[in-house]
This record gives C-alpha cells, structure tokens and sequence, in this order.
C-alpha cells in the first residue's frame, strides 16, 4: 500500500486487513468461469479517531467504538463468495464500496490480486482508493 494513512493530527486511524487469500469466481475468459482461482485482498481504512482528536493518549477499550476488521473480513468475504465478478476492479469497488457503508471510514484503499495468472509474476491485479465526500 502506498503512503501512511493514520494521522494524529487530523484524527485518522488506520484500521487494516492484509494479505488475505480466499478462492474467487474471477476473470472474463471462459476457463476462468468453471473453476475458482486464487486472490489476495489488502484493505486499509482511514478511520475517524475519537481519542486522537480529543488529544486522549488511552480510550475507552470498548468494542463499539472502533471499527471491527473481523466485520471488514466478513463483508470481503460474502463478497467473494457472493457469485462470478468478471474484473477484479469491480470486486475492489464492491468492497470499497462495503467499507464506506461505516460513517466513521473516511477513505479506504483496497487491492485485489490474482495469484496465478502468469507463471513469472507473483500476482496481477488493481488497487483502488476511495474517499468519503463529506457534504
């Protein structure tokens, strides 16, 4: 992933999910239809910080204030799992587009990689980065 995400100053934590590797329905050929290949899925979320903010050095350890990599994991998961996706671009807006849902994700980058596409290249894939518009 490129740059850093969390930012004291402006209230940012980074909340993150690496190196995941699930079986997927992916591609626009016709032998990429009839059997699942491997992927990777890195996301990274600019999440607002409550403590950060208010200059406290230790917040309340409560799970409800915080965005939960666990659910991030189990959306990408019932993305994945969830029929063929033709692109891996639009599995990465799909998931982008999941982890936006939280009001507290200000921005969220998200790559997705094939595994086993070429023979001499490690993966093959996209990374998106999205930003909440604030009205």
């Amino acid at each position: 992933m490129s740059g850093p995400i969390a930012d004291a100053r402006n209230g940012i934590r980074h909340v993150f999910l690496h190196d995941m590797v699930l079986p997927a329905s992916i591609g626009v050929y016709p032998h990429e239809h009839t059997a699942p290949q491997r992927i990777r899925v890195n996301v990274d979320l600019g999440v607002d910080d409550e403590t950060a903010r208010a200059g406290v050095a230790v917040g309340a350890d409560e799970l409800g204030r915080v965005v939960s990599y666990e659910k991030v994991a189990d959306s990408v998961r019932a993305i994945v799992a969830a029929g063929h996706t033709r692109l891996v671009e639009t599995m990465a807006e799909r998931i982008a587009a999941a982890c936006l849902t939280d009001v507290r994700v200000r921005l969220v980058r998200v790559r997705v990689e094939k595994l086993d596409i070429f023979a001499d290249a490690v993966s093959a894939g996209v990374e998106i980065e999205r930003v909440r518009v604030i009205s």
